[in-house]
């Protein structure tokens, strides 16, 4: 059995598969925000009950919204800050008694996507989260591509593509990295919301704008523009064959039709065929890509 975790900035959920992928376990909590102790209790807790729930024990692979320092093991580049400069693998394996591997979600994401999802069968693999942040995974060639300094991806702390002045996107807003003008200050969840004068929250701007409110149609207008300037700077570097949207955000329809074609514009090529997809495990996908963590024959 395989036990997956997906430790968010505003959920923390467990999956448990057997080895075909099929799902024995599910369960989802709110994170423990800005409490690193209580992110430790709280993860050891559902790995207890769902061992206990099936009566297996099973390997452990977590997901997190940032990276484990090639340099020092400690966590890095994490939106929940409170992870950030934490020994969390040692102390996991310390209170769980067993190894405990660790990637970054939106590599998790790519995993799971290019195993048996969206981009299965595909050599090189963008995986996109568009949620409480930003982040982006690469999956090629059968692997994860985590790079010398374990920032592969990190595709929202950059700056924001060819920037639109009449619309105040330089210098931009803060980000918490210290910097500004990220993409994630621009594509998060939470930046989506800011742009409404009622702190409308995103799901519900995407309802309203399909319901005809103008306000939120050009709210959703702006932000695939953004998406595409966006994405059209990373196929210009990395040109994947699949591009893979999971997070909240990413269910909103309009923009599997609307992305491709304003991208275009920005893409240095006499044509981009490159398939813009929903992840095919929804919410689901970057925990699995967790507990996948662990191949059938690297167990024990």
């Amino acid at each position: 059995m395989r036990i997956g975790i997906d430790l968010g900035g505003t959920k923390t959920e467990i999956i448990a598969l057997e080895d075909d992928g099929d799902i024995l376990h599910r369960e989802r909590i709110a994170t423990p925000k800005n409490d690193y102790k209580a992110t430790l209790k709280a993860i050891g807790h559902l790995v207890k009950s769902t061992e206990h729930i099936l009566g297996l024990t099973g390997t452990i692979g977590i997901g997190i919204p940032g990276a484990l320092s090639p340099r020092t093991g400690l966590v890095k580049n994490a939106n929940s800050t409170w992870l950030n400069g934490q020994p969390l693998r040692q102390d996991l394996q310390k209170l769980l008694k067993r190894e405990v591997r660790i990637s970054n979600d939106a590599n998790c994401l790519a995993v799971s996507e290019s195993i048996d999802g969206a981009a299965a069968g595909a050599n090189s693999v963008l995986a996109v989260i568009l949620g409480t942040g930003v982040g982006a995974g690469l999956y090629v060639n059968g692997s994860t591509l985590v790079g010398a300094n374990a920032i592969a991806g990190e595709w929202g702390h950059n700056p924001l593509p060819w920037p639109d002045l009449s619309q105040e996107e330089w210098p931009g807003p803060a980000c918490y990295c210290g910097r500004t003008g990220c993409i994630e200050t621009f594509l998060s969840g939470p930046a989506l919301q800011k742009q409404h004068p009622d702190q409308v929250p995103p799901e519900e701007i995407a309802t309203r704008a399909q319901a005809g409110d103008s306000l939120c149609q050009q709210l959703t207008e702006q932000y695939e523009r953004r998406l595409a300037r966006a994405l059209a700077h990373v196929i210009n570097i990395l040109d994947p064959e699949v591009i893979v949207l999971a997070g909240g955000l990413s269910e909103i329809d309009s923009f599997y039709s609307r992305v491709p074609e304003l991208w275009q514009e920005f893409i240095f090529s006499d044509y981009c065929d490159t398939p813009l997809r929903k992840a095919a495990h929804g919410t689901s996908s970057g925990v699995r890509g967790a507990a996948w963590l662990w191949p059938l024959d690297q167990e024990n």
